[in-house]
């Protein structure tokens, strides 16, 4: 097909688009909300941090480890019944983004985690030995002092939402991976293939810069 032939796809192209925007933003907001719980968990009750509870610690974790290594294609089918139960129907953009947002939320934990053990461990003595009790402590201490990471970490999240919401497009779900599936792959036609993936390059590009120019103003506090 000639650059004509991607004319007359443009408006499907653009609500490809928003559907992309959609998928990931709201995944994003509930699996990185999910993420950020779960990860919290994970800090606060390993051994020797403010809550330690050696059970919990360990349910998280391993519930952690079993999940975000799963490839999301395999954890896509798996969880169909669920999805099903929870959203009503296994495809269409709900069901991605229920599916999505809770893959998302345990490769998020483990990012979390990872970034608030970066926290220098005197800084929340020093707190507690002021009397701050956990919930002061995380939210005017443990947050603040990571939030640069953190940032950057849900950056890169942001990259995997937009992989995983083209992954969706086999089953049912909109957006660009669908589009070029659709009109591009299917109709064996590179022209309409790579207008999608110069629309994801874009989003990709401008969200990695925004995240690293938050993370620069956060770690410069």
């Amino acid at each position: 097909m000639t650059m004509d032939g991607l004319i007359t796809l443009l408006p499907q192209l653009w609500v490809a688009a928003w559907e992309t925007l959609y998928i990931v933003g709201l995944t994003l907001l509930l699996g990185g909300f999910g993420g950020l719980v779960v990860g919290l968990g994970l800090y606060l009750t390993r051994a020797g941090s403010i809550l330690a509870n050696r059970a919990v610690f360990g349910v998280l974790n391993v519930l952690v480890n079993t999940i975000r290594p799963i490839p999301f294609i395999i954890f896509l089918a798996a969880v169909q019944p669920l999805t099903r139960a929870v959203v009503g129907t296994g495809i269409g953009n709900n069901a991605m983004i229920f599916t999505i947002a809770l893959a998302a939320m345990f490769a998020m934990a483990r990012i979390v985690e990872q970034n608030l053990l970066t926290v220098t461990p005197g800084v929340i003595e020093a707190a507690r030995s002021v009397g701050a009790g956990p919930i002061r402590i995380i939210f005017t201490v443990l947050l603040p002092e990571a939030l640069g990471p953190l940032i950057l970490g849900y950056t890169f999240i942001f990259v995997a939402l937009v992989d995983m919401s083209a992954v969706a497009g086999y089953v049912g779900g909109g957006g660009l991976g669908a589009f070029a599936l659709l009109y591009g792959w299917r109709q064996f036609d590179p022209v309409v293939t790579w207008a999608a993936v110069l629309l994801i390059v874009i989003f990709v590009q401008v969200v990695q810069f925004l995240g690293n120019r938050l993370a620069r103003k956060a770690l410069r506090r």
